[in-house]
């Protein structure tokens, strides 16, 4: 991945599905209680405050894995609504119990406020690139693309 506006392009492959996760009430009740699957609170969690960023204090992750300051400050409201839940349920409750706790909807409105922004500049940062002139696969344009027409002549 190409990203001229983020040093941690990669990191931000992590973030993004995790706080999209965090906004989602539904994927939460059918994905994190299944066994069988590899995705959970906890390792959610340990995608956005301990291996990509830190939600505690993400001001370090600007220009790393988070692009403007809009993204660090809505990344603190994520990590100050969780780390209350945290503190009201305590760090061993079971999923459920997180997901079933008062302040649960503050963290899935945190995380969907932040999961737009995060989206809407990913967006962004692709139309620059496309408008900058790359192109997927990379070495490749509308300008200089070989038809099959040009190759026969």
């Amino acid at each position: 991945m190409i990203d001229h506006g983020i040093a941690l392009p990669y990191y931000r492959l992590h973030i993004v599905p995790a706080v999209v996760a965090l906004a989602s009430p539904t994927w939460q009740r059918e994905v994190w209680p299944d066994p069988e699957q590899f995705e959970d609170l906890d390792h959610t969690v340990h995608v956005l405050f301990d291996d990509f960023c830190d939600a505690n204090n993400p001001l370090p992750w600007l220009g790393r894995s988070l692009r403007t300051e809009q993204e660090v400050e809505l990344m603190s409201r994520l990590g100050a609504a969780y780390s209350a839940v945290q503190d009201s349920v305590g760090a061993d409750a079971r999923d459920e119990v997180y997901l079933d706790s008062p302040g649960w909807p503050a963290v899935v409105a945190a995380a969907a406020r932040l999961a737009q922004v995060l989206v809407s500049n990913d967006h962004a940062a692709l139309t620059g690139l496309h408008d900058a002139g790359y192109r997927w696969p990379l070495g490749t344009d509308s300008a200089t693309t070989t038809t099959t027409r040009d190759v026969e002549s």
